[in-house]
């Protein structure tokens, strides 16, 4: 039996494993696929990947890109480089095949001067998150590539995108709207300079729209991340099944008020960050609640919620059913409403199951 004592990621491992078969199954081929580590930050559920074939990973840091760099040879650190890591920037590029990410010249320039070995580069093109990135006409695209086209220490991967604004779509429809005109940019893009540069490839990731889409082609290279977890923000995109969400949150039961069917739980914004939804009614919830059943669960009880977050506190709205149930000092189960900002706040609290 697993002692849990304070609030706890819970991995279910056989959700995790059928989650990343799915997105393959999508794929005409898993090397396709190169999955975003940020959701789980994981050397466990990253063998799960490695069992099933894949064979590189993206991350969002360096500091993310040497705790894996152990175990994964071919890793692409889709954030802007910081150059003021470059030191360990060029001892990762010393052990494994790296590619980074710029969207500026100077950035450019700092590599061209500063690498001590070969690294791939992926320039970062904006298709309307308008986050980060260069637009495709964007002078700064070919003034890059110029400074870059005869260097003997930075190869030209070719253009990377994230549509983050899948994540506020209102429909499946705009989602997949969105998914499209990403596709007619990046194409339109390397085909500019496919001749110059015949191995090129556009490399293209958010959840919404490869869990959505059932025609996952048009780009060289696929990035999902979310997908491996999901939550209760991809549930209400449309992106999953709420039987698909493979992480929950165990806290522990600590006070019950029974005149204002209420459940104080320890778990607050430090464990499960403060994201929320809110319904038509402009209530917040904070995650959805489960029951643990040898520490697997089922989402029955769609009356009760995490209504509000303090620090530490967790203050649960339940039904009497719910509140009947439960006692002081048992174990309840919330699913986050977004996995990968839960993930990181409890990866040294997290059992894979």
């Amino acid at each position: 039996m697993i002692n849990i004592n304070k609030p706890s990621l819970i991995i279910d491992s056989l959700k995790v494993k059928l989650n990343i078969q799915n997105m393959i199954a999508k794929l005409d081929d898993v090397k396709n696929l190169r999955p975003h580590f940020k959701t789980h930050q994981s050397k466990d559920v990253s063998n799960i990947f490695k069992i099933l074939g894949v064979k590189k990973i993206t991350v969002s840091s360096v500091s993310m890109a040497k705790y894996f760099a152990k175990d994964w040879n071919d890793i692409t650190i889709a954030f802007p480089v910081n150059i003021l890591e470059i030191d360990d920037i060029n001892k990762l590029s010393r052990k494994i095949t790296l590619n980074l990410l710029v969207e500026s010249i100077d950035t450019v320039v700092y590599l061209q001067n500063n690498l001590k070995n070969k690294v791939g580069l992926f320039i970062k093109i904006d298709t309307g998150y308008n986050r980060t990135g260069l637009t495709s006409e964007d002078i700064e695209v070919s003034t890059i590539i110029n400074e870059i086209r005869n260097s003997n220490i930075i190869h030209f991967k070719g253009f990377l995108a994230h549509a983050g604004h899948t994540y506020s779509a209102k429909s499946t429809k705009e989602i997949l709207s969105i998914m499209d005109n990403s596709k007619k940019i990046l194409s339109g893009i390397k085909n500019k300079y496919i001749h110059s540069f015949p191995n090129i490839i556009t490399s293209y990731g958010d959840t919404p729209s490869c869990s959505i889409s059932d025609n996952l082609n048009g780009f060289d290279e696929y990035r999902p991340g979310n997908f491996v977890y999901y939550d209760i923000m991809q549930y209400h995109l449309g992106s999953c099944a709420i039987e698909d969400i493979a992480v929950a949150v165990a806290c522990p039961v600590v006070a019950k008020h029974k005149s204002r069917n209420e459940i104080i739980i320890y778990g607050g914004g430090v464990h499960l960050s403060k994201e929320f939804m809110e319904d038509d009614n402009n209530n917040r919830s904070y995650g959805y609640v489960v029951e643990f059943t040898n520490y697997k669960w089922k989402y029955q009880d769609t009356v009760s919620y995490l209504k509000s977050l303090s620090q530490e506190h967790g203050i649960l709205k339940v039904s009497k059913e719910l509140m009947n149930r439960v006692e002081v000092g048992s174990l309840i189960g919330i699913l986050p409403i977004h996995s990968c900002m839960t993930a990181n706040l409890l990866r040294d609290s997290s059992i894979l199951v």
